[in-house]
């Protein structure tokens, strides 16, 4: 694991963490029951085997 050598200070610390964004997640159609639904592309296997119901 890396080890900082130095303290960082407390400014460079937070415009460090600043940088950092949230991405939407990507929906893909898919069709549930004659019906397209757009769900987060990792849980499509979930939606087609029934563990989640599509809202809407």
């Amino acid at each position: 694991m890396a080890v900082p050598k130095r303290k960082m200070s407390r400014s460079n610390t937070r415009h460090r963490r600043a940088q950092w964004k949230a991405t939407r997640p990507d929906l893909v159609p898919i069709t549930i029951d004659g019906s397209v639904y757009r769900v987060p592309r990792n849980l499509v296997r979930a939606y087609e085997r029934g563990l989640l119901r599509p809202e809407g």
